[in-house]
């Protein structure tokens, strides 16, 4: 007995063959009086039967008012595109020229397969039929040339706009809106192995990523240059090209579209530009001084800090704490007066600001960017709220340098934060004896270099973070004058002493005002203006010391 399975399959294969050959002897019975049966077997419908599309009719003539077949019987998918698209709400809006799959596709019998190189190749002739200038154009661009020239990666109208679901540019869905062009430009440009093939550039997404154009595009800014912008849309030329917007002569035009102003000068620069690769000589020192700088800096303090609070939780061990109360009728000592508190009110909350609003156009992917960047395709809310940050920190510089002119106290209080000639061997040795080198722990002066390289490094930063950040905001005025060779400069600096700046302030001034033993869990300076060192039963640290008596015991 022959098995069930076999049996179903000879059972399909004669209902197939069945089947078609019933399709085939309709066919034939159309041909004998439709002669389209070449055009069909030539089309992307050559598998498709007659009757497929067409009611069967039986009886001669055929009956009248017939509806002409509908594409979206099979195509629905490609139907329910079409219908969102600025093509199809024309044509539901009324408009008799909008097109139709006939115009595009041409009839059904002769309907070339999309994937053919013929079809391709005639795509540009066929959107001109309409947008005719805009098909000129494009022919004379470098897309067009190489399309015409039957090059198979070559863009054409379609690989730009989409097929069926062609959307207006005005719409966040489009892949010709301002928020998808880098995407869009990047299928060709991002793409390795087709740079690779053509000898194009294979930085060119890359170093527009890392550019602040990339940046606040990745961030979603809708107002910021794309690749669009600069290249132009269908008619991209070379930058050899005279009549190129690349054009070192046409750039400053270019440019200036949302750069008022800018001058010759700004061709002088390169554009797209990674580091180590294409960067001014400027850019380059910039960048080798930081690289080294940032880690000698943070190390040092990093070393200097580890050893500074084991040594003083290790003397906790061998000497425990005495509260020990301040003098009756003695005034603790203020550190910190209050119009001094005031101005480090204002540097601490912009410098928190300019921090978190700076690094979130870097990493704008970020949890902690997020709240700044969701508005960006509607406010700039990022960019304005780093601006104000950057003018109250600018003002508190302002008002700290006329406090001192008009204040006495102030002044004489600021000269106790003057480098003195015994800061350095205090250092040097205070730095020894936290890293073990040295036994005894060295006297250090009231005001010591802890707290008088905290100041200078924030006056050092303050001034420039704020000439930097002038001339970035103020890029036009600065390009209308200077290459962009000096932007790019100033960019660097200002990215590098940013990280700087962070790491320094949490490595050393958190130290100081929080893990510090001396004054954990806070130093107190900044809110009453005098330190736990002088009040509170730490006796100008306590932990301090605890830590020398234990020392000095264990030398004896």
């Amino acid at each position: 007995m022959r098995s069930p399975i076999v049996l179903a399959i000879l059972g399909f294969a004669f209902w197939g063959s069945l089947t078609a050959g019933i399709a085939q002897s309709a066919d034939e019975s159309c041909a004998s009086c439709h002669d389209e049966g070449k055009k069909v077997a030539a089309s992307a419908h050559a598998d498709v039967g007659c009757s497929t599309c067409h009611e069967k009719h039986t009886s001669y003539p055929h009956p009248s008012g017939v509806p002409k077949p509908e594409c979206a019987q099979c195509h629905t998918e490609v139907a329910e595109q079409y219908s969102h698209s600025v093509h199809g709400q024309a044509a539901q809006r009324g408009n008799s020229a909008a097109p139709e799959c006939a115009v595009c596709h041409g009839g059904a019998h002769e309907a070339k397969p999309t994937t053919s190189a013929e079809f391709r190749i005639g795509i540009p002739d066929t959107c001109g039929m309409c947008h005719g200038d805009i098909s000129e154009q494009f022919r004379a661009s470098v897309h067009g040339a190489a399309a015409a020239k039957g090059v198979s990666a070559a863009p054409v109208c379609t690989t730009c706009h989409g097929e069926h679901s062609i959307l207006p540019k005005a719409d966040q869905a489009s892949p010709v809106n301002p928020a998808h062009i880098r995407e869009t430009c990047g299928q060709c440009h991002g793409n390795l192995q087709l740079s690779r093939r053509f000898g194009l550039p294979a930085d060119r997404i890359l170093s527009f990523d890392a550019s602040f154009h990339g940046l606040a595009a990745k961030a979603g800014s809708q107002s910021v240059a794309n690749c669009a912008s600069c290249h132009g849309f269908h008619n991209i030329l070379p930058s050899s090209d005279p009549k190129s917007s690349i054009h070192p002569n046409n750039l400053p035009e270019t440019c200036g579209r949302c750069h008022e102003g800018a001058g010759r000068r700004f061709a002088l620069g390169p554009v797209h530009q990674l580091p180590g690769s294409g960067e001014p000589e400027g850019v380059k020192w910039v960048r080798l001084a930081y690289t080294v700088l940032i880690p000698l800096t943070i190390g040092l303090m990093l070393l200097h800090n580890l050893g500074d609070w084991v040594r003083k939780l290790s003397a906790l061990r061998f000497k425990p704490l005495r509260r020990m109360p301040h003098p009756h009728g003695v005034k603790p000592e203020i550190r910190v007066y209050g119009f001094e508190r005031f101005q480090h009110a204002l540097t601490a909350i912009s410098f928190i600001v300019l921090v978190w609003t700076g690094f979130a156009l870097k990493y704008p992917d970020h949890w902690w960017a997020r709240p700044l960047v969701a508005w960006e395709s509607v406010f700039p809310v990022r960019g304005v709220v780093h601006r104000i940050a950057a003018v109250v920190l600018m003002g508190a510089g302002v008002i700290h340098v006329i406090s001192l002119i008009v204040s006495r106290r102030l002044r004489e209080h600021w000269k106790q934060l003057w480098p003195r000639r015994q800061d350095v061997p205090e250092a040097l040795m205070n730095f020894g004896y936290n890293l073990g080198v040295l036994s005894r722990r060295p006297s250090i002066s009231p005001y010591s270099y802890i707290e008088k390289a905290e100041y200078w490094a924030v006056v050092w930063g303050t001034v420039i973070m704020s000439v930097t950040g002038i001339m970035l905001w103020a890029n036009n005025w600065m390009l209308r004058y200077f290459p962009k060779s000096w932007l790019d400069v100033a960019t660097t600096i200002h990215l590098y002493e940013a990280i700087l700046a962070t790491l320094a302030i949490v490595v050393w001034h958190f130290y100081s005002v929080i893990f510090d033993p001396d004054v954990y869990p806070l130093e107190t300076a900044f809110l009453t203006g005098v330190s736990v060192r002088e009040h509170g039963g730490k006796q100008h640290g306590e932990v301090g010391q605890a830590h020398a008596a234990a020392a000095e015991s264990k030398s004896e």
